[in-house]
């Protein structure tokens, strides 16, 4: 959960380009963040891959007006609408952009670069979807008052499972998610309303304490079986993050749905 997820990076910076306030240049620049080089492939017309410049332009031009995230989990189909091929697709690789305007989605696949891995290259596969609502995404209302239960619940079940909040790992996650925070506003690109970076910034808040829950080596219960308790305990959350991490991303496409911006 800390890591941000490529699918929001390419929705949140590929949503302010197709509104005209980000360069393509800046658009490409964030997307590909700290990758070797992304690429997209099966774009109708193309016979191979081509540039994200090139491809947004052409998603644009296919009627594409905006751009909406998938985080998808086993048994929580979340931000997909089908069909069956696309959603096994995006359920493998964890993550997916579907077009707003256009039945077209995007899945990445991530490939090792160089013989010492220093970074990724990403092939972003364009697919076929079905236009219709995205499943079990919340408002950005909906998503800030869950997860405020969700961050007493897990500090309930942290505190229930005597995990403790110290120690190098625990302290290595509150230290990259405060670095998060800071960043908040740049993750989701210009054009995005204020509540949705606070949501957002809780979703992550909630995703350290569920990573800081389910790593080893600290706390009072560190046996295989008491870790899993942990998981198994906080599967609720975490799925609550999850669901408003996708509401954040996917706020701009919705609030211009109902009328708003």
């Amino acid at each position: 959960m800390l890591a941000e997820p490529r699918a929001g990076r390419l929705t949140a910076w590929g949503n302010a380009l197709l509104a005209g306030l980000v360069s393509p240049d800046d658009a490409v620049l964030a997307i590909v963040g700290e990758d070797a080089v992304h690429r997209v492939a099966g774009l109708p017309d193309e016979s191979g891959q081509v540039g994200l410049t090139l491809a947004l332009g052409r998603l644009r031009r296919l009627g594409a007006t905006g751009l909406r995230v998938a985080l998808p989990a086993p048994g929580h189909p979340l931000g997909l609408s089908g069909p069956p091929e696309f959603n096994a697709r995006a359920l493998e690789a964890e993550e997916a952009v579907v077009c707003h305007g256009a039945a077209y989605g995007l899945v990445p696949d991530v490939y090792e670069a160089g013989p010492e891995h220093v970074r990724d290259e990403v092939v972003w596969h364009v697919l076929p979807v079905r236009e219709a609502p995205p499943a079990d995404v919340p408002s950005l209302g909906e998503a800030e008052r869950e997860l405020a239960e969700a961050l007493r619940e897990a500090t309930e079940v942290l505190t229930r499972l005597d995990v403790a909040g110290s120690g190098p790992v625990a302290e290595a996650a509150v230290d990259a998610y405060r670095a998060r925070a800071e960043r908040g506003r740049e993750v989701l690109a210009p054009g995005y309303p204020p509540r949705a970076v606070r949501v957002l910034e809780l979703a992550q808040r909630v995703g350290t304490l569920i990573s800081v829950a389910t790593e080893a080596g600290h706390g009072g219960a560190v046996s295989a079986s008491e870790i899993a308790a942990r998981r198994e305990a906080l599967r609720p959350v975490e799925r609550t993050a999850r669901r408003a991490q996708v509401a954040a991303y996917n706020s701009v496409v919705e609030e211009r749905e109902r009328g708003v911006r």
